[in-house]
């Protein structure tokens, strides 16, 4: 045994001898680094492995609202995907129709899905259908409002600045304007002023829009209103009120309260806590004027009917009062509406609150 192994060792040492010195470096470094190629990679695992998240995908059909024929299908829709983003494929399916005018429909005759509601919370089946209605040009809230409120600053200050084009040239020099009617212009446009820059800075706008033809009757209403009251309180045969001074006093600085009140009320109502899905009843703070809110549920609409109230016996004017009427009439009609709504919600806050007027509405 001793002679076998002495005779592999002298076969070896004579293999090597005949080998070049280069290859004998390079086959040591190559044996090197595989060991620590070894070493380093660690035990050996087991590779496990990957679980996908089946997703449900939907196929969406679109049929028209009043033919009942198909238009297109939205199809890859997730659970999560919104009435949104329906719109925005059926928009890609369908360029002439932009997102804004799309209503969708679950049932023909029913209410239009929001576009926040999720396919998921009506979903019964993956083939979904819808029924589609064109609403025709839309406009942004924000352009709705600041062209409703533009306008009537505008027109009265033409009324107020250039009545010598309006009315006869010889009465407006020969009649001495009363201070009332200055009165008046500095109220209307401190009015028109604060819900310009509420519409700008202090609301939480809609991301939503309004029909054009909407916006042709919000237009149409204040700004014919606002040239009758203006035509009449800058006429150069302008009558004051019957009680003179007192009268127009008590009623500007009425005025001025409910201006105040109105703006208030506004940013409370503007405060995160008080918009969205987790919204929470307003409540009063440390301001005198948001403690309407433990009277009635919509403290806004009420501080507006007060100071159009105040305008109206400030001026004495028939036109104003019909204007101040019809807005005491649809903002009644909003406030209950509201107050419904904020029973449902906070009933425990609001069940002995009125909708406008405390006590009586």
């Amino acid at each position: 045994m001793f002679k076998r192994h002495k005779s592999l060792e002298r076969k070896r040492e004579l293999l090597f001898q005949g080998l070049p010195q280069s290859t004998m470096k390079n086959n040591t470094r190559n044996f090197h680094s595989l060991s620590q190629l070894v070493l380093s990679a660690g035990p050996l695992k087991t590779t496990t492995a990957v679980k996908h998240s089946k997703t449900t995908h939907f196929e969406i059909e679109i049929l028209d609202a009043h033919t009942r024929k198909q238009i297109c299908i939205v199809d890859k829709v997730t659970q999560t995907s919104t009435i949104y983003d329906v719109k925005q494929k059926f928009h890609k399916a369908c360029p002439k129709w932009y997102p804004s005018r799309i209503g969708l429909q679950l049932e023909y005759g029913g209410p239009y899905l929001k576009d926040y509601i999720t396919i998921q919370s009506f979903a019964a089946s993956s083939i979904i259908t819808l029924y589609f209605t064109d609403l025709g040009q839309q406009v942004g809230w924000t352009t709705v409002f600041l062209a409703e409120y533009s306008g009537p600053l505008l027109i009265y200050l033409l009324f107020y600045l250039r009545s010598s084009y309006i009315y006869d040239v010889k009465e407006s020099f020969r009649w001495p304007r009363h201070p009332v009617v200055h009165l008046a212009c500095f109220c209307h446009c401190i009015h028109y002023i604060r819900l310009l820059l509420e519409t700008l800075f202090v609301h939480k706008v809609s991301t939503g829009h309004s029909p054009m033809k909407n916006l042709i009757k919000g237009c149409a209403f204040y700004w014919g209103f606002t040239s009758w009251m203006a035509y009449y309180i800058n006429h150069p045969r302008y009558t004051p009120p019957s009680f003179g001074n007192r009268q127009i006093i008590v009623s500007a600085i009425n005025f001025l309260m409910c201006e105040a009140g109105n703006h208030f009320i506004n940013t409370v109502l503007a405060h995160p806590s008080h918009t969205g899905s987790n919204a929470c009843f307003p409540s009063p703070t440390y301001n005198p004027f948001t403690w309407m809110f433990f009277l009635v549920s919509c403290p806004n609409y009420t501080y507006e009917i007060g100071t159009w109230i105040s305008f109206t016996i400030m001026t004495q004017t028939l036109p104003v009062g019909i204007f101040t009427m019809l807005m005491t009439i649809q903002m009644s009609l909003w406030a209950r509406k509201k107050h419904k709504i904020y029973r449902k919600k906070f009933n425990s806050y609001v069940h002995r609150k009125s909708a406008i007027i405390p006590f009586i509405l």
